[in-house]
């Protein structure tokens, strides 16, 4: 991603390859022969015109049954089911041509990343010109506050930082040096001599030169890898589609058959004609897309309720067959505030308690509850912490924020809890130095100068000459330097920064006379301090709860490997302490990488390129992948992954729009939670299948079998399209409200090829069916034997007999279809209400169908009788009232009896 020459070289060399100057710039012959060089931006792409993805839309194999059942519903008449079916296509095609159409703004949020002004050094002058104009070899100079405008190798810089976090991971700003000497193949991270287009300057100032623009740099890489990289159709699409196909054809062949046979028999061909027509109408489950839709669309404002936002409907399917879980860990998996966990005196040491940057939090030694204030080493600290800080402490809506060096935050949100704020004047500084690494203030305390000094532990410890032990100022021995290094090992363990800090009086002379070389030697260190960035609250117990559902979940993040380590093992991740670094992904075949993953799971120092065939690898393994990430540098990866999700907070604008969930608030548990609305949703979408099509084939399987024996017509076409209409409708979506089943999450997840028939719902589909048609056609045949008997040669009660049993035979099922694992009676009756209210709407509408005459001559139906009724409900619910009289016999007369054993 980036060339080694432009941190390899020195700088002289650099400018001389690019022929400029580091005290003038670029002259202005070189800046005409350069003006033919391709413009500092982002390429979008030809891109994807809106028509066209509108237009993409109706290309679905469902959408086009849909259409086709629009044409047949209007060839017979049915206007108001040819209005509905085309109503739903349009709405589907609406929300797809949306949300595809915001997809297509990831490249374009990338471009506004760079900032639209640089300040360079042109023929000796100071200009500001577009950050497009700018030409490698252009001399730019930063400050704090910027955006760095384009790819830099850096050539003067004063406390220069740099917040690389969207690029690298790193969870705090990283200290830059141009005069760096670096060697080999070195982790984007830890190019200190250079700074990357997109970046922010946190702290300091610089001049560099421009080695790389546009589409050259590490950002124009990470879009390049955006815009090739194609998105999979999600399993329920695939599965949909291929669902669609099988019902076209099947379809066709059997109402083709129904009616050719029924001409052959003899029946009127118009009759015959209607009746294949209303067949295929009845047969394609049009509400199958609908209902898909809809209880995706409940199911996402179920999630939006617990800050998961979805961006696309089948996404919500996609994570319940999640297998493998890829996470950032900056403001992922921890919450991208420094907090300070330990603070350590020559004399003891004190854990800090506290989320984040609220100031509120206890100090623990041993297992009481102290006050540091106290205990001199740790009161001159936490003054240290309070003063030698220019960062400030905000309170806002919903919480704190700190503004200023997240690390310098973390001292004062430290000293806050304790009660130190910067009381005292100040009356000299000495800022921070990349080559110092040190911060001193001189404070007035009480009338007496104080210099108050923080830094790196080893520079600390190289300055002072006396130690504050047990209340009193001694000489620094062997002894102190022993332990104070052990300690800073082992907390750098615990992936721990550690500070340290010292104080010294300074004289009224010497105050007069400032030598700041003198001022910083000979100080009296006080004690240490370690501070992470935290792990989230919860997010262990989410990373249980993944790992018990049988998903993987794997740390891919640009920090540290120490850091990474301490971290994936405190909330769970890591099985071991091993740690798979950047520079071996590049040395690994894919198998390894892929051994490596599932055994460690666990990698650091990572580029863009690293986490994409990380995530490939993945799939190509047949896993189904969600990759988080909320930095520019996660974006190609949440593409690459099944479903990318994005941190809503801390997330840049462009990893939002590269994925399909975002995290409202950032949190790890909000995953684990859109992961159980995934498989519920999965499973209602299981369940209306299995009653849509049940139905169906009940119904096809009536006119298909009174044909091949040569009976009459069982059903008029009216009738068929009335079946349609009271069954398909309000149960198949109340049915897909159920509410989820006991023990979600301790299920594995389900392959990613498993067909929509598996487990058995294949052969549950068709033995229902036959059972529907089975007494639908024994109370036609039970009808019209009692008419002839009559000496009635009418069919009108036997088929209103046949259309009744067919209508309850359907509502008794969908009882059934709440589970495949649990009876009706386990999960409660009533416990899905909606459900409850469509059967009985349903019923009032056949019964309506029945007794009210104008209903009557449009339905062509008589009125029941007593004995009529009863020996419907009795075939009709029969399967119902057996699994009713086994549940009871079992929890009455069974000791043992175990939930979903006998919904068989």
């Amino acid at each position: 991603m980036i060339n080694p020459l432009w941190y390899q070289k020195s700088q002289a060399e650099i400018l001389e390859q690019l022929n400029t100057s580091a005290e003038n710039g670029l002259n202005s012959k070189t800046v005409q022969q350069r003006s033919g060089e391709p413009p500092n931006v982002i390429e979008e792409g030809p891109g994807t015109s809106p028509l066209s993805i509108f237009f993409k839309q109706f290309t679905d194999t469902m959408v086009i049954v849909l259409l086709g059942a629009t044409v047949v519903s209007g060839i017979i008449g049915a206007m108001a089911d040819a209005i509905t079916i085309m109503a739903i296509v349009i709405l589907n095609a609406v929300l797809g041509f949306i949300q595809e159409y915001r997809a297509e703004r990831s490249l374009e949020e990338i471009k506004k990343l760079a900032s639209p002004f640089a300040r360079v050094l042109r023929n000796g002058k100071k200009l500001s010109i577009p950050t497009r104009e700018l030409l490698t070899g252009d001399i730019v100079l930063i400050e704090a506050g910027d955006r760095i405008p384009a790819d830099l190798r850096l050539l003067e810089s004063s406390s220069l930082e740099i917040d690389e976090a969207s690029l690298t991971g790193e969870s705090v700003p990283i200290t830059k040096d141009p005069w760096a000497a670096l060697s080999g193949e070195t982790p984007l991270a830890e190019v200190a001599n250079m700074a990357f287009m997109g970046t922010g300057v946190t702290r300091g100032r610089g001049k560099a030169v421009v080695v790389a623009t546009g589409m050259d740099t590490v950002m124009g890489e990470i879009a390049r890898m955006m815009k090739n990289e194609k998105e999979d159709l999600t399993p329920l699409q695939v599965k949909l589609g291929q669902l669609g196909k099988y019902l076209v054809i099947v379809c066709l062949l059997v109402c083709t058959l129904v009616t050719l046979m029924g001409i052959y028999r003899g029946e009127q061909v118009l009759t015959m004609f209607l009746a294949g027509i209303s067949l295929a109408v009845a047969a394609i489950p049009e509400g199958l897309p609908a209902i898909v839709t809809i209880v995706l669309a409940l199911g996402v404002q179920r999630m939006a309720q617990r800050n998961a936002i979805i961006r696309r409907l089948p996404a919500v399917e996609t994570l319940g067959c999640t297998t493998v879980i890829c996470s950032d860990k900056t403001g992922t998996l921890t919450q991208n505030k420094m907090t300070v966990k330990k603070m350590a005196t020559l004399d003891h040491t004190i854990m800090v308690e506290g989320e984040g940057y609220n100031p509120t939090g206890r100090f623990i030694l041993g297992k009481k509850d102290i006050d540091p204030g106290e205990d001199k080493a740790a009161g001159i600290l936490l003054e240290v912490a309070a003063n030698c800080n220019n960062s400030s402490l905000e309170k806002q809506k919903g919480g704190y924020r700190i503004s200023g060096d997240p690390t310098e935050g973390a001292l004062r949100v430290l000293a806050a809890k304790a009660g130190f704020n910067p009381e005292y004047a100040r009356l000299h500084e000495i800022p921070f130095d990349s080559e110092r690494k040190l911060m001193s203030v001189v404070i007035d305390r009480h009338g007496e100068p104080v210099l108050l000094v923080k830094g790196a532990l080893e520079v600390i410890i190289a300055r002072c000459t006396s130690v504050m032990e047990g209340g009193k100022v001694t000489v620094f021995t062997s002894r102190h330097r022993n332990y104070l290094n052990q300690l800073q090992e082992e907390w750098a363990n615990q992936a721990l920064r550690v500070l340290g800090f010292a104080c010294k009086k300074l004289s009224s002379s010497e105050l007069a006379a400032p030598d700041e070389g003198k001022w910083e030697n000979k100080l009296v260190l006080v004690g240490i301090c370690g501070m992470i960035d935290p792990p989230r609250t919860g997010v262990k117990d989410s990373v249980r709860v993944s790992r018990q559902a049988g998903i993987v979940p794997l740390m891919i993040t640009g920090d540290h490997p120490v850091t990474a380590r301490a971290i994936a093992a405190e909330i769970g991740i890591a099985p071991e302490e091993q740690v798979i670094a950047g520079p071996e992904i590049d040395q690994m075949s894919d198998e390894e990488l892929y051994r490596g993953a599932i055994k460690k799971r666990v990698f650091a120092r990572v580029s863009p390129q690293h986490k994409n065939r990380i995530v490939k690898v993945l799939k190509k393994h047949g896993h189904v992948v969600a990759m988080t990430g909320d930095g520019v540098n996660d974006a190609p990866a949440l593409k690459a992954a099944d479903i990318g999700v994005a941190m809503g907070i801390t997330g840049t604008e462009v990893s939002r729009e590269a994925s399909a969930m975002i995290l409202a608030d950032d949190n790890f548990s909000t995953i684990v939670n859109a992961v159980y609305e995934g498989r519920a949703i999965y499973d209602n979408i299981r369940k209306f299948i299995r009653y849509l099509l049940g139905c169906n084939i009940g119904e096809v399987l009536v006119m298909f079998t009174a044909s091949l024996l040569g009976m009459p017509l069982p059903l008029l076409p009216i009738q068929i399209l009335w079946i349609n209409l009271v069954t398909d409708g309000l149960p198949a979506m109340a049915l897909g409200l159920e509410p989820p089943e006991p023990g979600i999450m301790q299920r594995k997840p389900r392959p990613r090829d498993e067909d929509i028939f598996a487990r058995g719902l294949g052969r549950i589909i068709l033995g229902r069916g036959i059972y529907i048609a089975f007494v639908a056609l024994l109370a036609f045949a039970v009808g019209m034997t009692v008419s002839r008997m009559n000496g009635v040669q009418d069919l009108g009660m036997a088929r209103t007999m046949a259309l009744t049993t067919l209508v309850l035979a359907q509502l008794f099922y969908v009882f059934e279809c709440r589970s495949e694992r649990f009876s009706p009676f386990e999960l409660g009756f009533f416990t899905n209400r909606f459900l409850v209210g469509a059967v009985l709407c349903s019923v009032f509408m056949q019964v309506l169908t029945i007794y009210w005459p104008v209903l009557q001559n449009i339905f062509k139906t008589v009125p029941l009788d007593g004995w009529q009724w009863l020996l419907i409900l009795f075939i009709s619910g029969f399967r119902l009232l057996g699994k009713f009289i086994l549940y009871t016999w079992q929890r009455l007369f069974l000791s043992g009896f175990e939930y979903g054993k006998i919904n068989a």
